[in-house]
């Protein structure tokens, strides 16, 4: 019998965070609300780009497909633990774990590209401000979203079919709350070096290179900012860079720790921590961050609610 049928016929079994009914009960009590809050502001947030004609640029169109890349993360991995709070049993068959880690293993890495494009678009935008839409044209930002959703597609599927290959024991006791790829690499019972390497290729690719990008920009434009004469012009400029780097610093910051760290540095309830961080808290925090640095977007988002309760009044 093949290998791929004697495994995609067992389960896996989540540790999850608990065994108390209490302790999962307060933890429903408490992720629950921070996924609507996920689902809620990054909904408002592509609404109000969609329908404010003054959000019709480069930046706002990343940064709805960031918000819509952030709802599809947080549901890959909340709705699961939130059924599991209440389960006995949190069972997860073979196919579905690998289908929620290509997912995951996905959607993580084009959100590191988007944020990488978003920081080329912000370099443009201070430090070649006459030339900013032409260089930034329609065109241009369409064909960077697409080759973030397909090399991060092709990461996902890369790394997906690597675990795929690998054996497991007759018994699977995942201890995490969902198929992360780490995780789901501890309790393989045959040799992972090959896993080990791809991650470090991929790693490079989909996550240095982008920080390196990101790095770049934000050198020439503090490097530019601080040409500025007048404070004013200084302080505008910066603004509309504050959160974006905000975003960027937890973001790459949380997975730079979860995946390039020595092996003997990792533990369970750190990577549980992070995968919390970058999978509910991140996409949770997105479109507070961008409303609250932005004056552009709260006026936006504003203008979206006032809609909304007409339209709901009628």
């Amino acid at each position: 019998m093949g290998q791929s049928n004697q495994t995609s016929s067992r389960d896996f079994v989540f540790l999850g965070f608990s065994n108390e009914r209490r302790t999962n009960i307060w933890l429903f009590a408490a992720f629950f609300p921070l996924y609507l809050i996920a689902l809620g502001g990054n909904t408002l947030i592509i609404i109000a780009i969609r329908i404010d004609s003054r959000l019709n640029t480069p930046m706002y169109f990343f940064l709805s497909n960031l918000s819509f890349l952030d709802i599809c993360y947080t549901t890959t991995v909340v709705p699961q633990l939130l059924v599991h709070f209440w389960s006995s049993h949190k069972i997860i068959s073979f196919s579905q774990c690998m289908a929620q880690l290509y997912a995951s293993l996905s959607l993580g890495g084009i959100e590191f590209l988007l944020l990488a494009a978003m920081a080329y678009d912000r370099y443009v935008a201070v430090c070649q401000p006459l030339h900013y839409m032409v260089i930034m044209n329609r065109g241009v930002c369409i064909q960077m979203v697409v080759a973030s959703w397909m090399a991060g597609f092709l990461n996902g599927l890369v790394q997906t079919v690597f675990t795929m290959h690998l054996r497991f024991c007759s018994f699977t006791a995942i201890n995490h709350f969902v198929c992360e790829l780490l995780a789901v690499l501890k309790v393989a019972c045959s040799d992972t070096f090959a896993n080990e390497i791809s991650i470090l290729v991929t790693g490079f690719l989909i996550l240095l290179i982008p920080c390196i990008v990101v790095l770049l920009s934000y050198v020439y434009i503090i490097s530019a900012i601080l040409r500025i004469h007048s404070s004013k012009g200084r302080q505008r400029a910066f603004s509309t860079c504050t959160s974006h780097l905000t975003v960027v610093t937890l973001c790459y910051g949380t997975a730079m720790f979860a995946y390039l760290r020595p092996k003997s540095k990792t533990s369970s309830n750190q990577d549980k921590i992070l995968t919390v961080i970058y999978a509910v808290v991140t996409p949770m925090l997105n479109p507070i961050i961008y409303s609250l640095r932005n004056k552009e977007v709260k006026g936006a988002l504003s203008k979206a609610i006032r809609k909304s309760i007409l339209s709901e009044s009628k």
